[in-house]
């Protein structure tokens, strides 16, 4: 059965959404962010970017074992081996790819900065930081908006890992301060990623296991934000 190594976060979610709407079990493990779970040495064996998600699949090619971290690549992994939501077609199988990297390039690490100033940084000083992610966090909507005018899904006709991707940093967008109003193409996919009922369950995992981002402790931040080349070293900084 496939490891899945997890937080409630939108980038577990995506590969909760795989599973889900695919109906493959897995062996969910919990990686608890703010006690350090993600620097422990069995973990980083497994993903030394110290970052979940990460999956382990004991049948992996050739029968053997393989681990993966980073969750564009999990998706692609298991696209790729239970021959679902990803075209056989070379055409439609690229611009899936290309929808699926620009999330990874893209929305993903600009909405996650913006999470970052919202939720974690303090408020004094930080208004050039935040704008600066809150309008490319917009313009990112303008170009999922685009499109999604052209085509039914984000990779085209067909329901893809790609809309997988994107659809979890796209769920916050309210706690976020983006409004919808507008994207009248992207409101239309985000209602209808909302009813797919394998993508409510993947949204749903580890609801009892969120933290209030203002109820983090001093040390749990320090072990998730606080982080440097020298503390992954083993080196003390003052």
């Amino acid at each position: 059965m496939y490891q899945l190594y997890f937080a409630p976060t939108p980038n577990g979610w995506k590969i909760t959404i795989f599973f889900e709407e695919a109906n493959i079990p897995y062996d969910l493990r919990y990686v608890n962010l703010g006690a350090g779970d993600q620097f422990k040495p069995e973990f980083l064996a497994i993903s030394p970017n110290n970052r979940m998600p990460a999956l382990v699949d004991p049948d992996g090619p050739g029968g053997e074992s393989i681990a993966l971290f980073e969750s564009g690549a999990i998706l692609l992994y298991l696209a790729e081996k239970t021959g679902q939501f990803l075209p056989a077609d070379a055409h439609r199988r690229q611009a899936v790819l290309c929808w699926l990297f620009w999330q990874m390039g893209g929305l993903g690490p600009m909405a996650g900065q913006l999470s970052h100033f919202v939720n974690y940084a303090p408020k004094e000083g930080n208004d050039y930081a935040h704008d600066r992610y809150a309008r490319e966090y917009d313009r990112l909507f303008a170009v999922m908006d685009g499109q999604l005018e052209r085509s039914e899904w984000l990779g085209g006709d067909d329901f893809s890992i790609a809309d997988m991707a994107c659809f979890p940093w796209v769920l916050p967008y309210k706690r976020f301060g983006q409004a919808m109003d507008g994207f009248t193409h992207l409101r239309r996919w985000f209602d209808a990623m909302k009813t797919r009922e394998g993508v409510r369950r993947g949204v749903d995992v580890g609801a009892e296991l969120r933290t209030d981002p203002s109820k983090i402790t001093p040390e749990a931040r320090k072990m998730m934000f606080g982080q440097s080349a020298d503390t992954l070293r083993g080196k003390k900084t003052s």
